[in-house]
């Protein structure tokens, strides 16, 4: 399986931009879909949750700004970013939780740059 991310680039603060993730490979089914971030010199940090139930949890600093939509039929994850500030600034990684037998293996796309200027 493999998870391709796209929709990143540079913003002006206040701007917006729709981050895509699309799956692809043998896949019988994902229980959570999601995007997350990592700023320099900072750990990686979950940014949104989608789950199979339709679910979601968002990180509390983009609660409100961004929204995290899904397709299961079509393996793909999306993230629309409004009002974007500078420290959203980070690269953006999509990960899948795919369900295989018993367990979830963990997929994560290539990252891709979100940069917002001020």
């Amino acid at each position: 399986v493999q998870l391709q991310a796209s929709g990143g680039g540079l913003v002006q603060a206040g701007g917006s931009l729709r981050l895509s993730c699309a799956a692809a490979g043998r896949i019988f089914g994902i229980n959570v879909m999601g995007w997350y971030r990592q700023a320099p010199g900072k750990q990686r940090e979950m940014v949104a949750l989608l789950a199979s139930d339709s679910s979601t949890n968002y990180v509390a600093d983009v609660k409100g700004r961004c929204t995290i939509s899904g397709d299961n039929a079509k393996n793909t994850v999306s993230l629309q970013m409004n009002s974007l500030k500078p420290g959203d600034t980070a690269i953006y990684y999509c990960n899948m939780k795919v369900r295989s037998g018993k367990t979830d293996v963990n997929y994560w796309g290539q990252g891709t740059q979100v940069t917002v200027s001020s």
